[in-house]
């Protein structure tokens, strides 16, 4: 208790001192700003004072921390612009610029207050609690005054003393009451705004959604080398190991002609596992893209196609591996189901990057449209899109044409 009161009475007495400093920052600030306004210089004469502003303010947020359990955050952008006007903006435009400001305004009154009670309260309490070793010193006449009443024999001295001795928890709880009030009051105007704070956040969890986003691809391209390089290797191996004993058998004759229908029917289910093998493999991540990107996977898509497909696809560059695997995907799953379903002749895919940076799939067909929105395949797709933070739009009228189309932020 003894440490709190004391850190307490530091921290408003240091209040004093700071809030000196403040008013004159404040003010001198104020009224240079306001006479440069007209001139050229009054962005400059604003930065300065901010910045001004924003030292004091960060050393009142260090202040605080004598009191409050944790330290005020700084609410300020990490980066800002580059130009003297576009930074005059943005602090202009920052809400903690202004609250910063109310609070190095309010400090000097506030302090004063606080300040001036608590030491007063403490020096009358300790007064009080020392009189029977200082009262003597009255001289007698002062002692008839009333307010040194108490004090005009030693049996008041002494029930005086400890009167001040009982007294002295509640005035040391009154000092640190001040100053946790002034302390929060700090805490309320100098820390991160909520929607500074939500900003924060929403930054933090974007980012963090890209790199799980990033390492799902990586783990996803892990399991297709591992399934390519090792358990497709082997099942090759396997089928040429029984095709190899197979031909022995031949030499044998007519005797091991249900060893050799056997061999047959193994190798034929080893050619069945690892076509099945490929198809997984294809279907996780196919190596294509990883080699060539999403240009040369699209191009052999198509080859494959059994339909004429019209494709306009310009991409100046790589795109991020999530994103070529979702755009991908999202035009194989459209072709899928254009062969399935619609009847078409024909199909389009475009795919091309706007100059705000946002990729942009559009699959096309001459079908005969009447495409469900919320069907369980275009459903799988839009979960997929919206990972991203992309959309993902259908239009498919009756009669024809049906139209996907995915705008996802290439910002990842």
């Amino acid at each position: 208790m003894l440490q709190r009161t004391v850190r307490s009475l530091h921290y408003l007495l240091l209040g004093l001192v700071a809030g000196i400093g403040a008013l004159v920052t404040v003010v001198a600030g104020v009224t240079g700003c306001a006479v440069l306004a007209v001139t050229h210089l009054g962005a400059p004469a604003f930065l300065a004072t901010t910045s001004a502003v924003r030292r004091l303010a960060g050393l009142e947020r260090r202040r605080a921390a004598l009191i409050l359990p944790a330290r005020i955050a700084t609410p300020y952008p990490a980066a800002e612009a580059t130009a003297v006007l576009g930074r005059a903006r943005q602090r202009a435009a920052h809400p903690a610029t202004w609250r910063d400001t109310a609070w190095l305004t309010i400090l000097f009154p506030l302090t004063v207050v606080c300040a001036v009670i608590a030491v007063v309260l403490l020096a009358v309490d300790l007064a009080a609690l020392t009189a029977p070793a200082w009262a003597w010193a009255l001289p007698p006449e002062r002692r008839g005054d009333p307010g040194f009443m108490p004090l005009a024999t030693p049996g008041r001295q002494a029930v005086t003393a400890l009167a001040a001795l009982v007294l002295l928890p509640a005035a040391a709880w009154f000092v640190r009451a001040l100053a946790t009030v002034q302390a929060r009051l700090a805490a309320a105007l100098l820390k991160p705004g909520r929607t500074q704070r939500l900003t924060e956040r929403t930054d933090q969890l974007a980012r963090t959604r890209s790199r799980a986003i990033d390492a799902q691809a990586a783990e996803l391209r892990r399991i297709e080398r591992d399934l390519h390089d090792g358990a497709q290797a082997r099942i090759v191996a396997l089928g040429m190991a029984l095709a190899l004993a197979e031909r022995r058998l031949k030499t044998l004759g007519p005797a091991a002609d249900q060893a050799r229908a056997d061999l047959a029917a193994a190798r034929a289910d080893v050619n069945t596992a690892l076509d099945e093998l490929r198809h997984l493999v294809r279907g996780i991540h196919p190596p294509i893209l990883t080699d060539r990107g999403l240009d040369g996977a699209l191009t052999a898509l198509f080859a494959d196609h059994p339909l004429p497909i019209t494709s306009d696809i310009r991409l100046p560059h790589r795109l991020a591996p999530a994103l070529e695997a979702a755009a991908y995907f999202l035009i194989a799953e459209a072709l899928t189901n254009i062969t399935k379903h619609a009847h078409a002749a024909t199909a389009g895919v475009t795919v091309h990057t706007r100059p705000d940076g946002t990729l942009t799939v559009i699959v096309t067909d001459d079908g005969h449209g009447g495409a469900d929105p919320d069907g369980s395949g275009l459903t799988g797709l839009r979960r997929r899109i919206e990972a991203l933070d992309g959309t993902l739009t259908l239009t498919s009228p009756i009669g024809g044409p049906t139209t996907v189309q995915a705008e996802i932020p290439c910002a990842l």
